[in-house]
C-alpha cells in the first residue's frame, strides 16, 4: 500500500482525524459538505488509512455514486493522489465498464452496481465499508440501498457505512440509522466557495415583456459589474432555443451564446468546458447544478423553475413538468457562482416566493413508478414494500401503482405474489417493461430484433438534430423511416450502422471515417457507442440466461408481439373525430411531431413511451392489430357479456361480447355461445323464448302438436273476449323446466336428449288441452261464434279477436269484392249470435236512465229478447227501439240510442279482399268502404257473370265481333224456368223482342250463388241486356234503357214534339249560360215521356209494354207542354236572381254563398235531375234569392247572424255526401230539399213554406240520419 497524503487546501482533510474517530466507534456516518470540500476523494483514503480495504481485511471499500461520469472521475482522481494506476488500488465498474483489478481496495461504481450485487451477494460479504455519495439526491437507488443496508448491518456488524450529504437535510439520514447509541453521528465539512451576492428581481410577464426581456435586463446589469461567465438556468431544451435568439438579437456580435442539455452532442457540450477569450452566456437545465462544473462562471441566472420527471399515478405515465426548484436546488445553482472569486446570483422571483418553497426536491421515490423495485425486493425476500425501511416510504399510491404495472406485465397475480414469469423478470437486472419485451421475444423468436430495439429505447435517440440544421437532418434521416412502425426504423436504423462500417481488410472504414460519416448523417457516435453498450449489456443477459438467438428474420407480427407485451399500459385506439388517441383509463395522448413514420399511423398504436409536455405525446409509435390482444393481454382483458337472446337461426342462445383492455374497447357485439358461459341462464332463456314462445323451428313432434292446442285455446278467448281462459306463460315455462334436464339450453342438446327420451315415451313433451286451460269457456260453441257467415250470398269466413285499440277487435269478417255491394247493413249489425248479448246490452246502457230503469234488470230483458225475435230479421236498432217502447212505454227516438258510445268491437269489421286474397280495404263503416270500391265490385261481380254464362248463351253467341258494353255491364243471359226465356243477351234490340225480363237472376261462383239485376241498356240507336250487382243502379240504367225503347216506338209523334215545344227560343236564351237549346230540348222531352209512361211498376213483359205505350201516347202533347212551362218559370227566376246577385255586389261570403246555391238548384242538367215534385218549388227557392239580395243592403248584419245558422247543418250534409261518393241515400236526398225551405223561411219568410222548418228541427232529423 503506498503512502496515503491529504491535500491540506481540502476542507476535509482538516476533520479527517474525528471523521476516523467516528467511523471506529459508529457502524454508520453522515458526512455533510457542500460541492468542493472533498469529501468524495478523501473519504475512501480515509477508510483506508483506518485499515480497512482488500489489503487490510480481505474486502473492499465500495464508493456509490449516482451518475457514471462522476463514478470513473472520481477513481481516476483518488489513483493519481495515491499515485497508483487505474484499477490496482482504485478502480471503478459502470454500467458497461469495469476496471478494477482482482487486488484492489476501493471501488467506485454507479448505486445501480451495488443494487444489481444485492442479488448475487445479498449480506454484500465482499465489503467491509461502504460510502453511499450525493445521498441528497434521493434517486430511487439510493433510497433503495439506505434501506437495504438497514436491513443488513444488524447482521453485518463488522460493516461500516458512510453517507454523504451535500445540504443540510443530514438529520434525517442521521434518525435513519438510529442505533443503540442514539442517531448515527452527522459530521459537518465546510465548502470551498467565495461569498454570492443574492439579488431579487421578480417581473410580471405579459405580451410586451416575457421571460426572455427578463434575462437580457439581468444579463445587462450583471455585465455593468465586471468581467466574467454567465449561467442561467433554464427548464429545457425549447426555452434554451427561445432565450439564445432573444440574447443573440439583443448583444453585440463578440458575445458566446452556448446552450448545455443533456440531448446535446458530446461535441456541443464539450465546448462550455473549453478555454475562451471571449465573454460567454452559458444557457443550462438543472444538468449544470450538481453534475457539471461549467468553470469560468462569476454570475448566475436564476428564473427558478426546471423540468422535473413526475410519474402520473392517473395516466401511467412519467410526465416532465415545469416547476418551481426547492431552496436547496436554488441554492445549489447560486453556489455555482461562488467557485473562482466572489459571485453574484439574480433571481428573477422575489424572496418571498424563494421562503415559501419546499426546503428540499422531493425524492424519486415519491414520483416514480415502483414496479422495478416492488419486483427486485420480491426477488430478494424483501418482504412487503410497506414494511420496507425507506427513508421516506412511498405513498401507498405509488405502490398500488407498481404492483399494477407488474400486473400488467403478468409478473404478479391477483395476490400480489410473483408469477413464474415474474420470478424470470427479476432475475433480469433490467426495467421490468424491457424484461417482459425480452421475455416474449425469447417465446415469439424475435430475441435478435427486441434487443436492438430495447436497446434503443434504453438510452438517448442516436439521431442528431441541431437547431440550425433541422431541415438538412430530417432529410438525411428519412431513409431510416419505416411507413408503420418506429421500432422497425430502429432496425433499419442499426442495420445501416452496421454496414456503414464496412467489411474486413481494405474496405472496412478507419474509426475516425467512420464517425465523420455517422455525423454526416446526423447521427451521434457517442450515442451509438452507448446503444451498443446497452445491446451488449442486454446480449450477455440473454446469453447467460442460455437463450438462443433467432436465425431467421421475425415477421412484423412477432416483433410487435413482443414489444405489446411490455408496453400493455401504452396502447392507443384513433379517435374518429380528431387526430387525438384513446389511451388507457380514459387518457388522450397525440402522435409526437417528431415521430419517425414515413405515413401516418394506423387506427391501433402502441407507443414506447407517453411524455407529457405541452400536451401527451405518444414517442415510439407503431401500427398493431386488435386482433393480437387477447393472446397477450389476456389477463387484463375485462370482457362483459350483454345483451343474452334467443337466435332462431343459430338455435342457441347468444350473448353479444365486449372486450375492453383498460377501458378501451377492443371489440364489440361478437357473438358466444351463452350456454357455454352461464348455462343455467342460457337454459331458461331457451325455454322461455324457443319453447314457450315458439321461436324455434324444428320437427320435433311435441313442438307443432303443443302450438295447435294453444292455438285453441287462444280462438276459444277472443271469442269469448276473456284473456283468461290460456294458462299464462309462467306455468308452461315451469311444466318444460320440469321436465327437461338441467344441460338443455339449445337446439341442439335438446334434440339429442330428446332422440333418446322419447324412444321410451312418445308422448314425451306433448301438452294436453285441459293442461292448458284454467277453466271452460262457456258458451264458446260454433254456433255462437260461426267460422262463416253468409252475406251478400256468400259463405264469408270470420275471425275473432280480443285485443281493444287493435284495428281488427272483434269479428272480422272478409268479403269477396265481387260481393261487397249486395252485403246488408242490417245483418251486419246483429254481428253473431255470441256477441249480441253484449252489444244490446251496450246499446241499452246508451239510453237515458228513465227509459232504462223501466227495463231493469236489463240481463233478464235481454235474454227475454234474444228468445223472442228471431236473429238477424229486420234493422237491429229498429227491432230493438220497438222492444223498448212496448216495454217502457215511452216516446224513445231512434236517436236516444247513443251509437257513438259503443266501443269499436260491437260492430262488424270488413276485410274486403280481391280474387287473390290480397286486402283492398278495412273498416266498419260499410257505407263508406261501398262508396270507396263500389265500382271496382261492380266490374268483379260483372266479370264473374261472364265467366258464368250459360252454355247455350255461349252456343248461340254470334261469331261477329259485337257492340262495346256500357261501362260497369255484362252480357248475360237469364234463364227463367217454365217461362219464355230471354233472348241471346249479346243481340241488340229496337222493340220487345226478348220476352219476359225478370227482376232478378242468380250468378254461381262453386258452392256460392249471387243475385244479379237485369236492365236494358240504353245504346242510342238501339238497346242491350245487362246484369248488376246492386238493384239501384240496375233500376237506373233500366229506366234509361226502356225510354230509349219507348222513343224508338215514337219516332213521329216525337219529331212533331221537338218541333212544337212552347217557347223554346225564349227559354234557350235564357238557358244560354247552363247549355244549349238541343241540351233543353232533350231534357224536356225526356221528363215528358218520364211522365207520359214510366209510372211505377214498370212494365216487365211485351204485352204490358205495348198497354204502356198506346196508353201515354195521347198524354204526351199536354205533359211536354207543361213541362216546357215550368221550365220556363224556373229559367225566369234563375236568370232574375243571377241578375240580382251580379247588381247587389254583395260581400263574398255572401256571394260565394248565393253562387254555390244557384249551381245547386239549377245545374246544366236541372230539368231532368229535379224530381217532378221538387221542379214546382223551384222558383220559390229562386224568388227567394232574389228577396234575400234585395233585403241585403238594408242589413246586413242580419244576413250574416242567419247564415252563421244555417252553415253548420249545410256543412255536416255536404261532408257526407262526399263520404257517401255517390251512393244514393232518400233520407239525405229529403234533408238536401228541407234546407232549400229552412233557406226560404230565414232569408223570405214572406214567401211561406208547406210546412214549418227551424233551425232546431233540422238539427233533429239530421241526428236521426247521423243514427
Amino acid at each position: 500500500m503506498p503512502p496515503i497524503t491529504f491535500p491540506e487546501s481540502l476542507p476535509v482533510s482538516s476533520r479527517r482525524e474525528d471523521i476516523a474517530r467516528a467511523l471506529a466507534e459508529h457502524q454508520v456516518i453522515i458526512v455533510c459538505g457542500e460541492t468542493g470540500s472533498g469529501k468524495t476523494t478523501q473519504l475512501p483514503k480515509i477508510a483506508l488509512a483506518l485499515g480497512r480495504g482488500r489489503a487490510n481485511t480481505g474486502k473492499l471499500i465500495g464508493h456509490t455514486q449516482p451518475r457514471r461520469i462522476a463514478a470513473s472521475s472520481v477513481a481516476k482522481r483518488i489513483a493519481e493522489e495515491l499515485k497508483t494506476p487505474l484499477g490496482e488500488i482504485v478502480g471503478y465498474k459502470v454500467r458497461f465498464q469495469d476496471r478494477l483489478q482482482p487486488g484492489a481496495s476501493v471501488k467506485l461504481m454507479t448505486d445501480g452496481i451495488l443494487l444489481a450485487e444485492t442479488q448475487t451477494d445479498p449480506l454484500l460479504k465482499a465489503y467491509d465499508t461502504i460510502i453511499i455519495d450525493e445521498a441528497h439526491e434521493r434517486s430511487l437507488n439510493i433510497d433503495f440501498l439506505l434501506g437495504y443496508l438497514r436491513e443488513v448491518l444488524p447482521r453485518r456488524p463488522d460493516l461500516k457505512v458512510i453517507v454523504t450529504s451535500a445540504t443540510i437535510d443530514a438529520d434525517r439520514f442521521a434518525k435513519h440509522f438510529e442505533s443503540a447509541k442514539g442517531p448515527a453521528p452527522v459530521l459537518m465539512v465546510s465548502g470551498r466557495t467565495f461569498p454570492v451576492e443574492q439579488r431579487y428581481r421578480p417581473f410580471e410577464e405579459s405580451r410586451e415583456y416575457d421571460l426572455n426581456n427578463a434575462i437580457c435586463d439581468a444579463v445587462d446589469e450583471l455585465w455593468r459589474e465586471g468581467g466574467g461567465d454567465v449561467l442561467v438556468f433554464l427548464p429545457g431544451e425549447r426555452e434554451i432555443r427561445e432565450a439564445a435568439e432573444a440574447l443573440r438579437k439583443h448583444h453585440p456580435p463578440g458575445v458566446e451564446v452556448l446552450p448545455l442539455f443533456a440531448r446535446l452532442s458530446q461535441q456541443e457540450q464539450d465546448r462550455v468546458f473549453e478555454p475562451h477569450g471571449q465573454r460567454r452566456i452559458v444557457l443550462a437545465t438543472n444538468v449544470a447544478e450538481t453534475s457539471l462544473t461549467v468553470p469560468g462562471i462569476r454570475y448566475v441566472i436564476d428564473p427558478g423553475s426546471a423540468r422535473v420527471k413526475r410519474y402520473s399515478y392517473r395516466n401511467k405515465v412519467e410526465q416532465l413538468q415545469i416547476e418551481a426548484v426547492s431552496q436547496s436546488s436554488a441554492n445549489q445553482r447560486a453556489g455555482r457562482c461562488g467557485r473562482v472569486s466572489n459571485g453574484i446570483c439574480i433571481r428573477l422571483y422575489d424572496e418571498k416566493d424563494f421562503l415559501a418553497r419546499p426546503k428540499f426536491t422531493d425524492p424519486e421515490i415519491l414520483r416514480s413508478s415502483l414496479a422495478g423495485v416492488i419486483l427486485r425486493m420480491k426477488a430478494l425476500g424483501l418482504g412487503q414494500v410497506d414494511n420496507f425501511p425507506f427513508i421516506e416510504p412511498p405513498p401507498r399510491k405509488a405502490i398500488a401503482d407498481g404492483y399494477q404495472l407488474l400486473q400488467e406485465l403478468g409478473a404478479v397475480d391477483d395476490f400480489n405474489e410473483l408469477t413464474p414469469l415474474g420470478k424470470e423478470l427479476s432475475r433480469l437486472p433490467l426495467d421490468p417493461r424491457v424484461g417482459r419485451m425480452i421475455l416474449e421475444a425469447r417465446s415469439r423468436e424475435a430475441l435478435s430484433e427486441i434487443l436492438i430495439i430495447a436497446s434503443a429505447l434504453s438510452g438517448q435517440d442516436v439521431r442528431d438534430r441541431p437547431m440550425e440544421q433541422q431541415q438538412a437532418a430530417d432529410e438525411k434521416h428519412k431513409k431510416f423511416d419505416d411507413e408503420k412502425s418506429e421500432f422497425l426504423g430502429y432496425l433499419k436504423l442499426w442495420k445501416w450502422i452496421e454496414e456503414a462500417k464496412g467489411g474486413h481488410g481494405e474496405h472496412k472504414l478507419s474509426n475516425r471515417r467512420y464517425e465523420a460519416l455517422l455525423r454526416e448523417n446526423f447521427v451521434s457516435p457517442r450515442r451509438v457507442r452507448e446503444w451498443k453498450d446497452i445491446y451488449s449489456q442486454l446480449h450477455t443477459v440473454v446469453a447467460e440466461q442460455g437463450w438462443r438467438m433467432n436465425g431467421s428474420p421475425a415477421t412484423y407480427e412477432q416483433v410487435h408481439l413482443s414489444m405489446l407485451a411490455g408496453l400493455l399500459g401504452n396502447l392507443g385506439c384513433k379517435s374518429d373525430e380528431d387526430d387525438w388517441y384513446l389511451g388507457a383509463r380514459g387518457i388522450k395522448f397525440w402522435r409526437h411531431p417528431g415521430a419517425h413514420l414515413s405515413k401516418k399511423p394506423g387506427r391501433w398504436i402502441v407507443a414506447a413511451e407517453l411524455v407529457d409536455t405541452t400536451r401527451l405525446f405518444g414517442r415510439g409509435i407503431a401500427n398493431i392489430e386488435p386482433q393480437w390482444l387477447p393472446g397477450i393481454a389476456g389477463h387484463l382483458i375485462k370482457t362483459q357479456l350483454l345483451e343474452p337472446h334467443w337466435e332462431k337461426k343459430a338455435a342457441e342462445v347468444i350473448a353479444l361480447e365486449r372486450a375492453t383492455l383498460y377501458g378501451i374497447v377492443i371489440y364489440n357485439s361478437r357473438r358466444v355461445n351463452f350456454g357455454n358461459v352461464d348455462p343455467k341462464a342460457a337454459r331458461e332463456i331457451f325455454i322461455r323464448e324457443a319453447l314457450v314462445n315458439g321461436e324455434w323451428e324444428s320437427r320435433l313432434p311435441f313442438l307443432a302438436h303443443n302450438a295447435r292446442q294453444i292455438k285453441k285455446v287462444e280462438e276459444l278467448e277472443h271469442k269469448s273476449r276473456r284473456q283468461d281462459v290460456l294458462v299464462d306463460d309462467e306455468l308452461i315455462y315451469a311444466y318444460y323446466d320440469s321436465q327437461l334436464p338441467p344441460d338443455v339450453c339449445s337446439g341442439a342438446t335438446l334434440e339429442r336428449w330428446y332422440r333418446q327420451a322419447s324412444k321410451a315415451e312418445p308422448k314425451l313433451l306433448h301438452l294436453s288441452q285441459d293442461e292448458l286451460m284454467r277453466h271452460e269457456a262457456a258458451g264458446v260453441t260454433s254456433s255462437a261464434f260461426p267460422k262463416m257467415l253468409r252475406l251478400g250470398g256468400v259463405d264469408c269466413a270470420t275471425e275473432y279477436l280480443h285485443q281493444p285499440g287493435d284495428a281488427r277487435d272483434g269479428v272480422t269478417v272478409t268479403v269477396p269484392i265481387y260481393a261487397l255491394n249486395q252485403v246488408s247493413e242490417e245483418r251486419a249489425e246483429w254481428l253473431v249470435p255470441g256477441m249480441l248479448e253484449a252489444k244490446i246490452m251496450a246499446l241499452l246502457k246508451s239510453l237515458h236512465q228513465r227509459p232504462r230503469s223501466r227495463l231493469v234488470p236489463l240481463p233478464d230483458f235481454i235474454k227475454e229478447f234474444t228468445a223472442t225475435h228471431t236473429f238477424a230479421q229486420g234493422a237491429l236498432v229498429e227491432v230493438l227501439l220497438k222492444a223498448v217502447k212496448e216495454r217502457s212505454q215511452i216516446a224513445v227516438q231512434r236517436n236516444d240510442f247513443k251509437l257513438e258510445q259503443l266501443q269499436a268491437h260491437l260492430f262488424m269489421n270488413f276485410r274486403v279482399v280481391d280474387e287473390h286474397g290480397r286486402q283492398l280495404g278495412q273498416g266498419r263503416n260499410l257505407a263508406a268502404l261501398k262508396a270507396e270500391l263500389g265500382g271496382q265490385a261492380r266490374s268483379a261481380f260483372q266479370a264473374l257473370a261472364a265467366l258464368k254464362l250459360p252454355a247455350s248463351a255461349q252456343q248461340q253467341a254470334p261469331a261477329a265481333p259485337l257492340p262495346p258494353v256500357a261501362k260497369g255491364g255484362i252480357r248475360a243471359e237469364v234463364v227463367q224456368p217454365n217461362k219464355k226465356p230471354v233472348q241471346d243477351a249479346a243481340k241488340t234490340y229496337t222493340a220487345w223482342t226478348f220476352g219476359e225480363l225478370p227482376e232478378l237472376m242468380e250468378v254461381s261462383r262453386g258452392a256460392q250463388t249471387l243475385i244479379g239485376f237485369p236492365a236494358l241498356i240504353d245504346r242510342g240507336a238501339h238497346v242491350e241486356i245487362e246484369v248488376f250487382d246492386e238493384p239501384e243502379v240496375a233500376a237506373a240504367k233500366h229506366r234509361l234503357g226502356l225510354r230509349r225503347l219507348l222513343a224508338l216506338q215514337l219516332k213521329e209523334p216525337l219529331k212533331f214534339l221537338e218541333r212544337n215545344i212552347p217557347d223554346l227560343q225564349k227559354m234557350s236564351v235564357l238557358f244560354m249560360s247552363l247549355g244549349t237549346a238541343e241540351d233543353l230540348r232533350e231534357q224536356i222531352i225526356g221528363v215528358a215521356l218520364d211522365r207520359a209512361f214510366l209510372a211505377e211498376p214498370l212494365p216487365k213483359d211485351e204485352f204490358q209494354f205495348k198497354a204502356r205505350l198506346e196508353e201515354g201516347r195521347s198524354r204526351l202533347n199536354l205533359i211536354a207542354q207543361e213541362v216546357a212551362r215550368q221550365t220556363g218559370v224556373v229559367l225566369t227566376e234563375f236568370s232574375a236572381a243571377s241578375r240580382k246577385l251580379k247588381d247587389a255586389r254583395a260581400a263574398k261570403d255572401v256571394a260565394e254563398d248565393v253562387t254555390a246555391q244557384l249551381q245547386r238548384l239549377c245545374p246544366k242538367n236541372f230539368v231532368s235531375a229535379t224530381p217532378w215534385a221538387q221542379l214546382q218549388h223551384l222558383p220559390r227557392y229562386l224568388k227567394a234569392i232574389t228577396a234575400r239580395l234585395d233585403k241585403l243592403r238594408a242589413d246586413a248584419a242580419r244576413d250574416a247572424k242567419l247564415l252563421a245558422e244555417l252553415r253548420p247543418l249545410e256543412q255536416r250534409y255536404l261532408r257526407r255526401v262526399i263520404e257517401l261518393k255517390g251512393t244514393a241515400d232518400a233520407r239525405l236526398a229529403d234533408f238536401r230539399w228541407q234546407l232549400e225551405e229552412l233557406r226560404v223561411s230565414l232569408f223570405a219568410q214572406e214567401l211561406r213554406t208547406p210546412q214549418p222548418v227551424s233551425v232546431k228541427r233540422l238539427e233533429k232529423v239530421w241526428a236521426q240520419i247521423s243514427n
